[in-house]
């Protein structure tokens, strides 16, 4: 996490200009101290049990990331069977990874038969395939959608009844008959509303009805609360009291288990809560542009490395690590990408010269794995800090990498 440290940002205790100056910019860095705090957090915050923990490899993806929750304990919740595969590379059983598509085909399901993963379905039809070639041979999770409006974005809210995710809650008659007509093993049910989730009450309302439905299912090995927590991104924000959660929810997990007549373990699937605050985004300022309506600091990288801004409104904290006692001036963060691409209008940061280093803070959730190379712009590097060391952890593009595909005809 970045700190200022006698009049010096650090990462990891590692001073985060001299990163810059190792690793050039643009560049993002993970601080896996943060990463171990928030899992044992989230970990620590039930008692009378552990939840078990599903990292959702669509927030942070890098080989090295997931290695380092294996190592911690946490299992992988996988949405493609791409993801899988890096799960597996990284040496994740297939019995640790729960696999989560959505609007997949068959065939893709399929292989992630072949792996041997948790397989978790979120549509009836598919269902109907799978419970038609595999019947009770290979157990099967059902993804319903509670129709809970819930997330601080449309775009990320999931268990609404607009949204494409999930099984109705309206449709488990129809669920029941094809697990009677099939023979279907169903030994999980899973729901995620959304992300951003402020309101502790809006989880217990999802576990209610997710809990109600057991009844339709006998031999549950396992309930997935999916996850959504919300993080701090402004200073002084608000956020999802993870311990609030764990101390209304363990009481009444306790009682369902007793109802239920056999143990069944909770799981949650936290990415953003589990990596959001241990990313750093480093960028160089290229340009100051002043003009009749606001002063835009340019900087070298843009919505093709961080889009969030752009796609979700999302607010990162801006600040410049090269002046930190500088002045407060208002400025307009702007990226170097041909469309509309701004991270930030009129926010107060410490004087911006050209040259300083700029740092977004949260960027360790959806940064990367959303990164593109819009304008044929490179992916920038990668760089984990462990045990106070700093690692290269993914190189940074070059033009090589830009045509690797490509195929010349002409």
């Amino acid at each position: 996490m970045l700190e200022l440290h006698d009049g010096h940002y650090t990462i990891g205790g590692i001073d985060a200009l001299t990163l810059c100056q190792k690793y050039d910019t643009p560049l993002y860095v993970y601080d896996t101290a943060v990463m171990e705090k928030q899992y044992n957090l989230l970990k620590g915050s039930f008692k009378g049990f552990e939840p078990k923990i599903k990292f959702a490899c669509k927030a942070l993806n890098n080989i090295n990331i997931l290695r380092f929750f294996h190592g911690l304990g946490a299992g992988l919740d996988c949405v493609s069977i791409q993801e899988v595969w890096v799960g597996l590379k990284a040496g994740y059983k297939p019995n640790e990874i729960m696999y989560t598509p959505n609007c997949v085909s068959m065939e893709e399901i399929d292989l992630a038969v072949k792996e041997g993963v948790q397989i978790n379905i979120d549509n009836t039809s598919i269902l109907e395939q799978f419970g038609t070639k595999y019947g009770a041979s290979v157990p099967v999770c059902i993804r319903i959608n509670p129709h809970l409006m819930a997330g601080g974005n449309i775009n990320i809210s999931t268990g609404h009844i607009d949204s494409k995710f999930g099984i109705s809650i309206y449709q488990m008659r129809h669920v029941e008959r094809i697990i009677k007509s099939t023979g279907l093993h169903v030994n999980g049910l899973h729901m995620h509303t959304g992300s951003d989730i402020l309101d502790v009450d809006v989880f217990l309302r999802g576990a209610e009805i997710l809990l109600e439905h057991t009844e339709h299912f006998p031999d549950l090995d396992f309930l997935d609360f999916g996850s959504g927590f919300k993080v701090p991104y402004k200073p002084d924000d608000y956020y999802t009291d993870v311990v609030e959660l764990g101390d209304k929810l363990s009481d009444r997990f306790i009682e369902f288990q007793k109802s239920y007549g056999k143990k069944v373990d909770l799981w949650f699937e936290p990415g953003k809560f589990l990596v959001s605050e241990a990313g750093t985004f480093l960028v160089k300022v290229n340009v100051l542009k002043q003009t009749t309506a606001t002063v835009f600091v340019g900087v070298d990288s843009g919505l093709n490395h961080l889009i969030r801004p752009m796609l979700y409104n999302s607010y990162h904290h801006i600040l410049n690590i090269s002046n930190p006692d500088g002045k407060q001036r208002i400025y307009t963060v702007v990226g170097y990408i041909c469309e509309t691409d701004t991270f930030g209008w009129d926010r107060k940061i410490a004087e911006v010269k050209e040259g300083d280093i700029i740092a977004f803070r949260n960027a360790g959730a959806y940064g990367f794995t959303m990164a593109s190379n819009y304008n044929s712009r490179f992916r920038p590097a990668e760089v984990m800090i462990k045990d106070g060391k700093d690692h290269l952890i993914r190189q940074r593009e070059t033009i090589e990498d830009i045509l690797r595909n490509q195929v010349e005809v002409l």
